[in-house]
């Protein structure tokens, strides 16, 4: 099988590559203005990811303005529940609301069994466009969240602080919760494997509330749902090219090495793992993504210069280092800090680097 060419895939797949890729989680998002004006055509956001031209737009608009070294495709975890049956509507300021939530056996057995090419199709020929579009400038990037995150919504209703209704699930009703994340392990690999089929050439998964179980309730609801979906996937693209899958869950440190060991490709850091001993600790099985805090966009360039060489710095000189952020760009954000952060990365190097 051929080596790939782009920088980003070398990387996850631990190859050598000219400098450190970087791209960043939210980069497409609403610190841009040429992000809001083509989210105020669309409508609302929904419409915006189910309108595969102005979803191509703005997937391509943050490396089209900084240089990144791969693209994301623009769409929502959640669109994922949607298909399989629930209601989504975003409120005005209250973030996403999935109606009815599920609470007992009979509304997991409602959920229908997806078919990503008819239910997701509007995801798929976004996929298509952005490719045309990119002309293979960079590589396309697919995702979705983990069974467990996509859980969270799914029983809480929309989002939550304190994950009581889940949990208690978890705790006094373990056989619903397992049986909803067993649909949703059918439906994500059936997702990821859709958008591999229609060009994506990496994909993520997001475990984005991974963080909030206890360390055995992780590897029971949690990591164990994302192996059995990374055992299901189609690891070879239309092209031959492989597909790296990456594993990012927020919090989930201490679990790096049984990560490493899920089969994936890429595991993603937050900012509370130390980068050095994470390498150290991985030992060469999987290529490591991150891990700056995404609040130091909110500092000057310079402390931005230098944060960013701390973290290239704490990986080293060796390969399989992705640069991103520990979780995504904040919506408060400006352009000018991004380019600063891009800059710093795209223009160091181990020879020249500065104390």
């Amino acid at each position: 099988m051929p080596e790939p060419h782009h920088r980003f895939l070398r990387a996850c797949l631990r190859l050598p590559t000219d400098r450190v890729p970087i791209w960043i989680m939210r980069q497409a998002g609403r610190y841009l203005p040429e992000y809001m004006a083509v989210r105020k055509q669309a409508g609302d956001f929904l419409s915006l990811c189910k309108n595969p031209e102005l979803a191509t737009q703005v997937t391509l608009q943050p490396v089209d303005r900084f240089g990144l070294d791969a693209a994301i495709l623009f769409s929502d975890i959640l669109v994922v529940p949607e298909a399989m049956g629930m209601g989504l509507n975003f409120g005005l300021g209250e973030g996403p609301i999935l109606d009815p939530a599920i609470n007992a056996p009979g509304d997991v057995e409602k959920l229908r069994v997806i078919d990503p090419e008819q239910d997701l199709d509007y995801v798929m020929n976004t996929i298509r466009t952005i490719r045309r579009e990119l002309a293979d400038r960079v590589p396309l990037i697919g995702f979705s969240g983990s069974p467990w995150t996509l859980a969270t919504y799914m029983v809480e209703g929309g989002s939550s602080k304190t994950f009581s209704r889940i949990k208690g699930m978890m705790y006094d009703r373990p056989e619903v919760l397992q049986a909803l994340l067993d649909r949703l392990v059918d439906a994500v690999t059936r997702y990821l494997n859709a958008q591999i089929r229609h060009g994506v050439q990496a994909v993520q998964i997001f475990d984005t509330w991974g963080g909030v179980l206890g360390h055995d309730e992780f590897l029971e609801f949690s990591l164990e749902s994302m192996r059995r979906i990374v055992a299901g996937l189609e690891r070879t693209g239309p092209d031959g090219a492989v597909v790296p899958v990456i594993l990012f869950a927020k919090g989930c440190g201490s679990h790096l090495e049984r990560m490493a060991a899920s089969g994936c490709d890429v595991v993603g850091l937050d900012w509370t793992t130390d980068l050095a001993q994470a390498r150290l600790r991985v030992e060469g099985r999987v290529a490591l993504q991150g891990n700056m805090d995404p609040a130091v966009l909110s500092a000057t360039p310079e402390r931005i210069r230098r944060e960013a060489e701390r973290t290239l710095k704490a990986y080293g000189p060796h390969p399989g280092h992705v640069f991103n952020l520990g979780h995504g760009i904040t919506p408060d954000c400006t352009p000018r800090k991004v380019a600063a952060l891009v800059e710093a990365v795209q223009g160091f190097s181990f020879g020249s680097a500065s104390s």
